[in-house]
């Protein structure tokens, strides 16, 4: 008898939805009364920085408390020195699911990461990086040209995003030159929405409320240490992709002098509110997603479906 015999495949859900709209206490009680209505409900973190250890206050990662009592994967997976792309995490996501899957567990993914949830969820084949064509494509200003250069050896994937989108011209000339494969061999992209064995749970708050929300989770994350946890990674370095995070970069503009601190609360609370909506959009073209529009209480409105979804 095979694995898959000894331990089907049991159902996985996602919950999806922006920046403090209650994904994880959602998550943390559906677990919770799942103990008493079938296999154990286990938590992978699709987040791009609760991989960062130490990371903790500033990313929302789940407290010591609800790691002890929900097992979470996916979360402190390396140094904030590393530098982590969806590449790494696609790996740590699949060993996650062969665990959970081996112990007769049911998976629940909770996350807004948008290009770490659909390359998981649909199971993308991932091109490598290839720095040194790379470096050469950067030192190279004319976005353009490149995009004709990408039309001539793979017309497809130059027909799938603008001229001027550099970020996304670099990358596919990168692949196309540096595997000898046309970039659009590697799968039909983020605009496509195949048929996938994850069932997909959004939560959406009217604007006005989720823009509240955030700014209370900031001044909260403010009181619980914020400053001094940021300072911290600082001063024993981190990596580019770290040092991107919400909050943490303007915290370092603080601490090196270059804004106040009142400068970076507003800073870190107008941003997120941004990312919050860029989040919303991504998941948002996604047309196999079932949105729950909240009114007060996330888990009183979402959990019920959460459980369904994963007893199904």
């Amino acid at each position: 008898m095979n694995n898959s015999e000894r331990n089907p495949v049991t159902p996985r859900v996602a919950l999806v939805g922006s920046t403090a709209s209650g994904k994880s206490s959602v998550a943390l009680h559906v677990a919770g009364e799942a103990r008493s209505l079938g296999p154990d409900v286990e938590l992978i973190s699709v987040d791009s920085m609760q991989v960062y250890r130490g990371m903790d206050i500033g990313t929302a990662k789940p407290t010591e408390e609800e790691q002890a009592a929900v097992r979470h994967h996916c979360i402190d997976l390396v140094d904030p020195s590393a530098e982590f792309t969806v590449g790494d995490f696609k790996p740590a996501h699949d060993a996650a699911i062969s665990d959970i899957t081996e112990r007769g567990a049911r998976a629940l993914l909770v996350g807004g990461t948008g290009l770490y949830h659909r390359v998981v969820i649909d199971d993308f084949d991932l091109p490598g990086e290839f720095p040194q064509v790379r470096t050469e494509l950067d030192a190279d200003p004319d976005t353009e040209a490149m995009h004709r250069r990408l039309a001539e050896l793979d017309p497809l994937a130059a027909s799938r995003m603008e001229p001027g989108n550099r970020r996304r011209v670099v990358r596919a000339l990168e692949v196309t030159l540096g595997s000898g494969r046309a970039f659009s061999s590697f799968g039909p992209g983020v605009d496509h929405y195949p048929d996938s064995p994850v069932a997909q749970i959004g939560l959406r708050w009217q604007r006005p409320v989720i823009a509240d929300r955030i700014a209370q989770r900031v001044r909260n994350m403010l009181d619980d240490g914020l400053i001094a946890e940021v300072a911290g990674l600082h001063e024993t370095g981190m990596s580019r992709s770290a040092g991107q995070a919400l909050g943490y970069k303007e915290i370092v503009d603080h601490l090196e002098g270059r804004i106040s601190k009142d400068e970076a609360i507003d800073t870190i609370i107008t941003r997120t509110r941004q990312f919050a909506v860029r989040q919303e959009r991504w998941f948002r073209r996604d047309p196999r997603v079932r949105w729950i529009d909240v009114e007060a209480d996330p888990i009183a409105e979402v959990a019920p479906a959460v459980l369904k979804a994963l007893t199904r």
